[in-house]
């Protein structure tokens, strides 16, 4: 039996006329996507943190920024972590001093998760440049291509958010970790 060369089909894409524009859009996307994962290993390798530390230190910012308060149960469901190992990462993050744990202002059985100004004077000099070379290349954008753009990683985010949990390869582990805000 002889073995057949590679064809178009061995790709899992649908053949269509408009296959190569779609294979190079997504091909786009994921050297997109590994630049990012390469700067957040930088990132947490420049501010002496792991992944979730940093997940923490960014939502809290974000929310900061909304006007929100930030409660440990708000990281727990957010990083899909038990509240046992949030308190262990608050912790960790209090004793470095990115963070401030604060009585609840309306129930005193909580408390408030809040970031330093050593912690945003950090992330501002490890981000800051990074953030201004993103907006610059957001300056061309129009208000139509916006919309385009938007859909189209709003659609993206669903399709990979949508993987089903009980398909061969997909890990069942109890507390499997949300993937980091891909």
């Amino acid at each position: 039996m002889t073995e057949n060369p590679p064809s178009s089909r061995a790709y899992w894409y649908p053949e269509d006329e408009t296959r190569a524009l779609r294979v190079g859009v997504l091909e786009a996307l994921r050297m997109y996507r590994a630049a990012e994962t390469a700067m957040r290993r930088r990132t947490q390798q420049s501010m002496a943190m792991g992944e979730n530390e940093l997940l923490v230190l960014r939502f809290i910012t974000r929310a900061s920024g909304r006007g929100e308060q930030v409660t440990p149960i708000d990281l727990a469901r957010y990083l899909g972590l038990s509240t046992a190992s949030i308190t262990a990462l608050v912790d960790r993050l209090e004793r470095s001093d990115h963070v401030r744990r604060q009585p609840h202002p309306t129930d005193r059985r909580k408390v408030i998760i809040t970031t330093t100004s050593q912690t945003e004077d950090e992330i501002r000099a490890t981000l800051g440049q990074m953030h201004a070379r993103m907006h610059d290349a957001t300056a061309a954008v129009t208000a139509d291509d916006a919309k385009v753009i938007i859909g189209f990683l709003e659609r993206m985010r669903a399709a990979v958010d949508e993987v089903d949990a009980h398909a061969p390869g997909v890990s069942r582990r109890k507390n499997a970790r949300r993937p980091a805000d891909t």
